[in-house]
């Protein structure tokens, strides 16, 4: 699907889902950054605790899976209805970063490495 839904069409679904239910005055710029922190948070209790290979097995797991994409649905939408909110363009935002990513990141230099650290299941 995610090859068929445009970014446009997901803003407009939250869009109309937030109007028809005269939500526009609470979906205010500094609610829904509170919001997203609160779902991303949601969505690291999954993980809460477990090692690297525990959290790699627990995304295998279908009920945990389903469980995930709920709690990650929730952090997007609130950061489509924040876009929404705020105007901002997230398909140009995402390649101004990433362009700008790619200056702070070069490949080869970077390759393989995040900062000074290994990867956790390099320790």
């Amino acid at each position: 699907m995610d090859t068929e839904v445009t970014v446009a069409t997901l803003r407009q679904l939250v869009h109309h889902f937030v109007e028809e239910r005269d939500w526009q005055r609470f979906h205010t710029p500094k609610n829904l950054a509170m919001s997203i922190a609160i779902e991303t948070a949601e969505l690291m209790e999954h993980f809460q605790w477990l090692s690297v290979e525990e959290s790699i097995a627990l995304v295998q797991d279908e009920t945990a899976r389903a469980a995930i994409a709920e709690e990650l649905a929730d952090l997007l939408i609130y950061s489509l209805s924040f876009a929404n909110s705020a105007d901002i363009d997230i398909s140009d935002a995402i390649i101004r970063k990433m362009d700008r990513n790619q200056t702070r990141f070069p490949a080869k230099t970077v390759y393989g490495k995040l900062g000074d650290r290994k990867p956790e299941n390099e320790e």
